[in-house]
C-alpha cells in the first residue's frame, strides 16, 4: 500500500522475535540465512524453541511535524521498535515503512569513537547520518554552537560526562536535518539549559515538517514534547492516541503495579509513630460532595481530610500535607502554622481539612505526605506518614503542561 504524501512512518501489524538462548540464536540465524538463500519457504510467525515476541502487532502512522512517545517499563520493546524503524532489525511479521532520513539517537554517545576528538567525531558521526563533507563543513559551526561544550571540543570523547555526550550527538543528529528524528531518552540527561534548548530546536525541527519519535520514562518530558503517544507492555499495545490521557494511564498503572492503588493506603508503606497514644487513623481525598474519590477532576474543589485520634491532649497541633508528582518533585507543601491556623490544643477523635479551592495540578498521579506535630515545633513530629496515599488528577479535556495549571484569566488590554 502507497503511503500519502504526508506520512513519514507507517508501522502495520509489526511482530518481532527473539532468542533467549545465544548459541540457539546463532543457529536459528544460520539456518535461516540459508533457507533464504536456497529461496526454501518458512513461517516468520511462528515461534521456535526458546524464542518469544519482543514485539507485537504494532501499528501506528506517523506524520510531517507531528512528534509521537513511545512510552513503558523497561523490557518492554521501546528500543527494539526504534532499532527496526532505523533499519538495524528486520521484522518477523508486519511491516515498517520509512520515508525519508532518519536521524537517531538511540544511547547516550552511539556512533562516537571514544578516543577520537569531539571535534572528529563530529565529521565522522555527521557521514554516518548521511551528510555530505560539504554539508558538515557548512554546519559545523552551528553544531559546535549548539553542543557548547567549549574546550573539550578537541579533547577524547571518553573523557566526556554523559551530558556533553547528549548535547553533541543532539547538536549534530539535528544540524543533519533529517525527515524523522528518532530519540531514545536523549533528553533526560542534560542540564535545564540545555533541555530547553532542545525544546526550541525541536519546536523549529517540527515546524519546518520534521517529525519525531521519542522513547523515555519521564511523562513530563513526553506531555511537553509530543501530541500523541503508544503505550507498550511487554511488546503488547496498551493504548495509543492523545499524549495527555495515555500517560494518565500509564501513571495510573505503575501505581497500582508497585503496590498502591490510586487513593488507597500502600500496605505499611513509610508510616512512623513516634506516640503510642496520638494516631492519625485516616486519610481522605473528598470532592465537592464530600465523597472521597481515587479520581478527581481538575478545576474542581478537593478536600484532604486527616482524621485523628488522640488518647491524650496534645498542645499547640502542626499539621503538614505535601504532594509529590510521578518524577517525585515536591509541587506542594502546607503547614497548619505557616499558613497562620493554631490551635491551643486537640484531644479525642477528630479530623482536620485542608481543602483545595479548585485543583491546579496538570493531569497525573500524585503520592501525599502527612506529618501531625506537636508544641508548635514541625521537627517535634508524632506521627509521619511518607508518601503513603495517592490519587489522581484528570484532564477533564483540558490541555496543560508544565508542574501545575495557575487557572488564569487571560484579558486583552488595549
Amino acid at each position: 500500500m502507497k503511503m500519502p504524501s504526508d506520512t513519514v512512518v507507517h508501522v502495520e501489524h509489526l511482530h518481532k522475535k527473539f532468542c533467549r538462548n545465544l548459541k540457539r540464536s546463532l543457529f536459528y540465524g544460520t539456518l535461516d540465512v540459508t533457507r533464504d538463500m536456497l529461496g526454501l519457504p518458512y513461517d516468520y510467525g511462528a515461534l521456535r524453541q526458546k524464542e518469544f515476541w519482543a514485539l507485537q502487532d504494532i501499528n501506528f502512522t506517523l506524520k510531517r511535524g507531528e512528534a509521537l512517545a513511545i512510552i513503558g517499563q523497561n523490557g518492554s520493546g521501546k528500543t527494539t521498535l526504534l532499532r527496526i524503524l532505523n533499519g538495524i532489525f528486520p521484522p518477523d511479521r508486519g511491516r515498517a515503512s520509512v520515508r525519508g532520513r532518519i536521524g537517531a539517537l538511540l544511547a547516550v554517545g552511539a556512533g562516537f569513537h571514544p578516543h577520537m576528538t569531539g571535534r572528529e567525531n563530529i565529521w565522522l558521526n555527521g557521514t554516518i547520518l548521511g551528510m555530505s563533507r560539504r554539508e558538515i563543513a557548512e554546519r559545523f559551526d552551528a553544531i559546535v554552537d549548539f553542543a557548547d561544550i567549549g574546550d573539550f571540543l578537541d579533547a577524547p570523547v571518553a573523557t566526556y560526562s554523559s551530558g556533553m555526550n547528549v548535547r553533541l550527538g543532539f547538536a549534530i543528529a539535528i544540524q543533519a536535518e533529517p525527515e524523522i528524528m528518532l530519540a531514545d531518552e536523549a533528553l533526560a540527561v542534560g542540564d535545564l539549559q540545555f533541555t530547553l534548548k532542545c525544546y526550541r530546536k525541536i519546536s523549529e525541527y517540527r515546524k519546518s515538517g520534521g517529525a519525531l519519535i521519542l522513547v523515555s520514562h519521564g511523562m513530563q518530558l513526553v506531555r511537553n514534547t509530543c501530541q500523541q503517544a503508544l503505550w507498550i507492555d511487554k511488546g503488547v499495545p496498551v493504548a495509543t492516541g492523545g499524549a495527555q490521557e495515555v500517560c494518565d494511564r500509564y501513571e495510573q498503572f505503575m501505581m497500582e503495579k508497585d503496590g498502591r492503588r490510586v487513593g488507597e493506603q500502600a500496605i505499611g508503606a513509610g508510616i512512623i509513630n513516634n506516640d503510642p497514644l496520638t494516631r492519625i487513623t485516616k486519610v481522605s481525598f473528598l470532592d465537592a460532595a464530600g465523597q472521597d474519590r481515587h479520581e478527581h477532576r481538575w478545576g474542581q474543589p478537593m478536600t484532604v481530610r486527616i482524621s485523628f485520634d488522640c488518647q491524650r491532649p496534645v498542645k499547640d497541633p502542626i499539621f503538614t500535607v505535601s504532594l509529590f508528582n510521578p518524577e517525585n518533585i515536591q509541587v506542594i507543601s502546607n503547614y497548619t502554622s505557616f499558613d497562620g491556623h493554631h490551635w491551643d490544643h486537640i484531644e479525642g477523635r477528630g479530623c482536620i481539612d485542608f481543602r483545595i479551592e479548585a485543583l491546579s495540578l496538570r493531569p497525573s498521579v500524585y503520592t501525599c505526605m502527612i506529618t501531625f506535630a506537636e508544641k508548635g515545633d514541625v521537627n517535634n513530629i508524632l506521627e509521619w506518614h511518607d508518601k503513603t496515599y495517592s490519587f489522581q488528577v484528570t484532564s477533564g479535556g483540558r490541555t496543560s503542561y508544565g508542574i501545575f495549571d495557575p487557572l488564569p484569566r487571560w484579558q486583552l488590554v488595549c
